[in-house]
C-alpha cells in the first residue's frame, strides 16, 4: 500500500503516473482494505459545529466522500491530491454521490494557496507522509484551518511493525537487486514512523494539543485479489514494470509464496500498525 520514489524524482512524481493509475485500477480492493481507518480519522475531527473539511492526500476520494456523507447537505468536504488519475477517479465518484457536497482539487497541499481559515477541520488517511518539506506543508495547512480547528490523520508506524507491507520487497530482493531499501527520513510510506519526528514537525508548524496514539487495526483482503495487489502496488510493483518476463515470473512466484502465512481460507488477514495523530490550530 505504497508508492516508492525513484532516485532523482520529486516525491510526488510517482503518484502522477504509474502509481496513481495502479491505485485507480485497484480502487475497490484498497477502499475495502483501508475502510477500518476512516472512522479513526473522522470521529475525532467531525464535531457538531463542523461544516467544511479538508482531506489531504485524498487519493480516489473514499475518505472525502465518507466525510461529505456525515456532514450532509449543510456541509462539504474538499479533497486535495497531486495525482491526476486519482483526482479524476474521485471526481467521477463524486458526480455519482449524494448529496453532492464533495469537491476535489488537483494540487500539492504543501504549496497550494488555500483561503485562510476556510476549513473547520483537516483530515487525512495515509496522505501526509509524502511531502518534500513536511514543516512547510503543515504550516501551509495550519493557515487553511480556522482557529482551534482540529487536525486528525493516520500514518504508518515502522516497517518492522508492518511485516505484511514489507514482505513483498523482502521476497523479491534476490531477483531485483536494484530494489531500493526505504530511507526512513525520506518522503514515502514510512516517513512518519518516528512519533518524535511527527511531533516535532507539527510543533514547528504551529499546531498545539498534539496527541500521537499507536493503533493496531485488523485488516484483510480477498485471496482472489492478492496476486494483483502484489504485482501492481508498492516498490515491487514499480520495479516489475521494467523487469523481463523471466525475472517477473520468478518474482511473482517468490512473493506469492511469502504471503501464504497470511492466508486463512479465502481471506488474507494481517495487522496494520499505525499512528492516530490529533492536534488543533492555535
Amino acid at each position: 500500500m505504497s508508492a516508492q520514489k525513484q532516485d532523482g524524482e520529486h516525491p510526488s512524481a510517482v503518484w502522477k503516473a504509474a502509481a496513481g493509475n495502479a491505485w485507480v485500477q485497484m480502487q475497490d480492493v484498497l477502499d475495502a482494505m483501508l475502510a477500518p481507518f476512516t472512522p479513526l480519522v473522522l470521529d475525532s475531527a467531525l464535531r457538531a459545529e463542523t461544516r467544511h473539511v479538508l482531506d489531504v492526500g485524498c487519493g480516489a476520494g473514499a475518505t472525502t466522500l465518507a466525510a461529505a456523507r456525515r456532514l450532509g447537505a449543510n456541509g462539504s468536504c474538499t479533497g486535495v491530491d497531486v495525482s491526476p488519475p486519482l483526482i479524476d477517479a474521485a471526481r467521477r465518484r463524486a458526480h455519482e454521490a449524494a448529496p453532492g457536497n464533495a469537491r476535489f482539487v488537483l494540487g500539492d497541499a504543501q504549496t497550494h494557496v488555500f483561503e485562510p481559515g476556510a476549513f473547520d477541520a483537516l483530515v487525512s488517511r495515509f496522505g501526509v507522509m509524502f511531502f518534500a518539506d513536511p514543516v512547510a506543508a503543515f504550516t501551509n495547512l495550519h493557515e487553511a484551518i480556522r482557529r482551534d480547528g482540529p487536525l486528525s490523520f493516520v500514518a504508518w508506524r515502522s516497517p518492522r511493525e508492518n511485516p505484511f507491507m514489507t514482505e513483498a520487497a523482502r521476497a523479491a530482493a534476490p531477483f531485483l537487486p536494484a530494489l531500493a531499501s526505504p530511507d526512513p527520513s525520506a518522503p514515502g510510506q514510512w516517513a512518519f514512523a518516528d512519533a518524535a519526528r511527527v511531533r516535532g514537525i507539527l510543533e514547528a508548524s504551529g499546531w498545539h494539543g498534539i496527541a500521537i496514539e499507536p493503533v493496531d487495526v485488523p485488516s484483510s483482503l480477498a485471496v482472489a485479489d492478492l496476486d494483483e495487489y502484489l504485482v501492481r502496488l508498492g516498490p515491487v510493483g514499480v520495479a516489475l514494470q521494467d523487469a523481463d518476463e523471466a525475472t517477473r515470473s520468478r518474482v511473482i512466484a517468490a512473493v506469492r509464496a511469502a504471503f501464504d502465512r497470511y492466508v486463512e481460507g479465502d481471506v488474507v488477514r494481517f495487522t496494520a500498525a499505525c499512528w492516530r495523530v490529533t492536534a488543533r490550530r492555535a
